[in-house]
């Protein structure tokens, strides 16, 4: 090691022009930053979406749609699938506690049972809310199913 290999650490050095020390900066008393005004200032900060005056774009572009407040977002599961939790997870009953238990769903979803897929095995369901077909498959099974708020 040498004396005129010697280099500051990473980031220990500001490799910017300091602004706002001084006229003997080279930037003047302004410090780049223009005359009178918010922008001039400390602590300014721009409003979110301000566009200087002109419409912003949320108010220039028409509303389409509507969201409906009171949809209800279902976790859908398929009759096929119960065959194959039953044999990973070895459970019979699929209630909410269960499926939440084993990691299937989180604490707060709601459960609905659609009839794709074919299911082998004797179980018993306390969901949500359930299609007609799986209903008729599960109860064809040999099966319960119980609709629960």
């Amino acid at each position: 090691m040498k004396l005129h290999s010697l280099k500051p650490a990473e980031g220990s050095t500001h490799k910017t022009k300091r602004l706002g020390r001084g006229e003997a900066s080279g930037k003047g008393g302004t410090s780049t930053k223009g005359n009178k005004g918010g922008q001039s200032r400390a602590g300014y900060k721009s409003k979110k979406a301000h566009e200087g005056g002109q419409m912003p774009i949320q108010r220039r572009i028409p509303k389409r749609g509507f969201k409906n407040p009171n949809r209800v977002e279902f976790k859908v599961f398929n009759l096929g699938q119960f065959d194959h939790y039953a044999e990973k997870y070895g459970i019979t009953e699929f209630t909410p506690q269960n499926l939440y238990i084993n990691g299937l769903i989180s604490q707060t979803d709601v459960i609905k049972v659609l009839g794709k897929g074919e299911i082998k095995g004797k179980f018993t369901f306390k969901v949500h809310a359930a299609s007609a077909s799986a209903k008729t498959a599960i109860e064809a099974a040999g099966g319960t199913l119980e609709i629960v708020k």
